[in-house]
């Protein structure tokens, strides 16, 4: 096999030190890149810098015939994109093969959104006569009011909170920390846990975190999930939710209220404006099926074609 490894170790240098991205997604990228090494050493025995578009276009033929979805694809080719960037940068190679070579096609899935009263409903779930009732009221009620990943949930700290300014502190991907509001509910239930929470044991290594286990360590992602989970079913609630769903539905109000996209943009985290862009088009299907459930209704919801700019 022809010997692709001296790049590997930089690379991932690279992505985690020079795009700043997150451990577990800059391992995902050098898999990938693994992957694409594998195909083109295999069918044409090339080193990195004689590939041309044709060998990364055969790759991308490779992964639809395996019934790879267009997102899989897209998240590929993705990596051997930044895998040429990073050599470009080290002058390993005049050009990038991969520039000219279009993403696929993806037709986005509207994420699962819960509406205002199925948010209260899951709220009144919990049993306040326990600690744990309070901290999980707490917690849906950051996931909710602040629109946080559960990641950047459970890594909460006590210095994280500045309730007199309105605000917590969040690190989110690439230990990127930005400051969200928290609304008055919010910062209530927070306050009511942390009275709960003096009782509780606490691990010497996770004091400073907020949310706890009941043997004073932080929650796991798979605990919060689970938690979810079980309220939901006491609520009587059928969509399929998880800790982001709260998130994806703190977004959609947003935007239903008239909020800026810039705005929801730079609360969630986002890099791109694009992702955020979504939650427009949920919006446009939540005034849809107002209209169309109007008892006064009686029309075809025929929006203009899109023009493009």
């Amino acid at each position: 096999m022809k010997d692709w490894s001296i790049y590997f170790e930089d690379y991932l240098a690279f992505l985690k030190l020079e795009k700043n991205l997150a451990e577990n997604t800059a391992r995902a990228y050098l898999h990938d890149v693994r992957l694409f090494r594998e195909f083109i050493v295999a069918e044409f025995g090339l080193l990195p810098e004689e590939i041309e578009m044709k060998h990364i276009e055969a790759f991308l033929a490779h992964l639809h015939d395996r019934g790879h979805r267009r997102a899989t694809t897209a998240r590929m080719l993705s990596g051997v994109r930044s895998f040429y960037q990073f050599l470009l940068i080290r002058d390993r190679v005049e050009r990038s093969p991969a520039e000219l070579i279009e993403n696929p096609k993806i037709s986005r899935k509207l994420p699962v959104v819960l509406t205002v009263d199925e948010i209260g409903r899951i709220l009144e779930t919990f049993d306040l006569s326990t600690p744990q009732g309070h901290r999980n009221k707490a917690m849906i009620e950051t996931l909710y009011s602040c629109g946080v990943r559960v990641t950047e949930l459970v890594g909460l700290r006590l210095n994280d909170l500045f309730f007199d300014d309105g605000f917590l502190r969040v690190t989110g991907k690439g230990d990127k920390q930005r400051l969200v509001p928290v609304s008055r509910q919010a910062v209530r239930q927070i306050n009511l846990y942390l009275d709960q929470r003096k009782e509780l044991p606490q691990d010497p290594k996770h004091k400073d975190i907020l949310f706890l286990n009941h043997k004073g360590s932080q929650l796991s992602r798979v605990m919060v999930f689970l938690i979810i989970k079980e309220a939901v079913r006491a609520a009587g609630i059928s969509k399929e939710v998880s800790p982001h769903t709260f998130r994806h539905s703190f977004a959609t109000h947003l935007v239903q209220g008239g909020a800026d996209i810039r705005v929801v943009q730079e609360m969630l985290g986002h890099e791109s404006i694009a992702t955020t862009e979504i939650y427009t088009h949920l919006n446009k299907e939540f005034l849809k099926n107002s209209l169309r459930n109007h008892p006064l209704a009686d029309w075809e919801w025929n929006p203009e074609p899109e023009t493009g700019e």
